[in-house]
């Protein structure tokens, strides 16, 4: 039993090349130094008196940035290549983290919110690109999940270490974050030099390619079908803590587990689940019984009693929600992209995480005033089943071709 499944991990990590294990590894770097957005409102409010309101202003701040920043990226990577990219936006963002440390006037600290993060979150095209680039299409998906895997396992240190720091001195927080963003760069320099880089930027494919990501309205569709989710996604992710909290009366330590479950079940069994689906159905598919499964944990919230268990299994099903849809929603952009113009999909697709990340605290904001967590699980169980019913009927469309298969 132990053998096999031993064997079976094995399976779920081989076959994938040696600078897409790189990439993520240099994601991972990058997101484990990723603490001072995390701590940014506590920092403005109690370190240098801001109001909530100038606290939430600057965070917004950040998503703009975001938008910004993953637009240009991607353009900047289909014209220069998503080599450099990645370099120039590591050490640009590790030496804007430092200096952000030093600002402390919200007019300042806001203006230098939205300039690094345009620069920092320029780096997610080129990534992802370079991702695609290094990747076959039986193992793209799966190429994509070990940089989740990566990404994930960051977050999880950088929050870790975040608190640490916080606790001793705020300034180490912008000094740890933008050292973490150069040794990111010195080792993709180190390890993937750029005399070794096959030039990621190849003349356009025979045949009726698309010029522009903004010709292909199906994937129009799909992003804005994607939003939706994405912001259901984020609106349980950033209300879990307070509604576990205000509304289940649970203490902070078991809050701290259920947000940890997430992190742990992904690193554990994301891999395996997709090495024993890539290929076996459209893409489509899973991404449907993906969204469907959060949208059955959002519906729980509301009718079943507020235990422990109940918690847990609503974790359980919004991180297969998660591991099941977004591995194969990168596939499925990454299939209709081309060479000459995949850092605009790629684009496209991170600026709706980022509007996602802005719209999700705004609208959860305005529904919980209105009609408390009960209407809140409600609405976004609605728009979640919205973008599944969406997506059926794309795949009715779509299901014929070997886009995101």
């Amino acid at each position: 039993m132990l053998t096999a499944f031993i064997q079976l991990y094995k399976q779920a990590f081989s076959g994938l090349s040696r600078n897409s294990w790189l990439l993520s590894a240099v994601m991972l770097i990058n997101r484990s130094g990723t603490m001072v957005v995390a701590f940014m409102t506590v920092y403005c409010e109690h370190q240098l008196h801001f109001t909530p309101v100038q606290a939430g202003t600057i965070m917004a701040l950040f998503g703009v940035g975001a938008l910004c920043g993953g637009f240009i990226g991607g353009i900047l990577t289909d014209k220069i290549g998503f080599y450099d990219i990645q370099v120039w936006a590591l050490v640009t963002g590790g030496l804007l983290f430092m200096a952000l440390g030093f600002l402390h006037t919200f007019t300042t600290l806001a203006f230098g919110a939205f300039v690094l993060s345009f620069f920092n979150e320029s780096v997610r095209p080129a990534n992802s690109s370079a991702i695609v680039h290094y990747s076959s299409p039986k193992n793209k998906t799966r190429s994509v999940s070990l940089n989740r895997l990566a990404i994930n396992i960051g977050w999880a240190v950088g929050g870790l270490m975040g608190g640490l720091l916080a606790a001793i001195n705020y300034r180490l927080l912008f000094w740890v974050d933008g050292g973490t963003n150069i040794l990111a760069a010195i080792l993709l320099v180190i390890l993937m030099p750029k005399a070794g880089i096959v030039k990621s930027i190849k003349k356009p494919e025979k045949g009726p390619a698309r010029s522009s990501v903004y010709a292909d309205l199906t994937y129009i569709l799909f992003l804005l079908l994607g939003t939706c989710f994405f912001i259901c996604f984020y609106e349980f992710m950033i209300i879990e803590p307070a509604f576990y909290k205000l509304a289940w009366h649970f203490n902070e330590r078991f809050i701290g587990v259920l947000m940890a479950l997430n992190g742990l079940l992904i690193a554990f069994f994301e891999m395996v689940l997709i090495h024993n689906l890539e290929g076996k159905r459209h893409g489509l598919v899973y991404i449907i019984g993906g969204i469907l499964a959060g949208t059955g944990g959002f519906v729980l919230l509301n009718l079943l009693p507020p235990t422990a268990l109940v918690a847990i299994f609503v974790v359980v099903l919004i991180t297969i929600s998660e591991m099941l849809s977004m591995p194969f929603m990168s596939s499925f952009w990454m299939g209709r992209s081309k060479d000459h113009n995949r850092g605009q999909y790629a684009a496209l697709y991170s600026m709706s995480w980022s509007f996602a990340g802005v719209a999700a605290p705004f609208l959860g904001g305005l529904i919980i005033a209105s009609g408390g967590f009960t209407a809140l699980w409600w609405v976004l169980a609605g728009l979640s089943a919205v973008a599944a019913v969406g997506y059926f009927f794309m795949y009715k469309a779509q299901r014929t071709s070997p886009i995101a298969a």
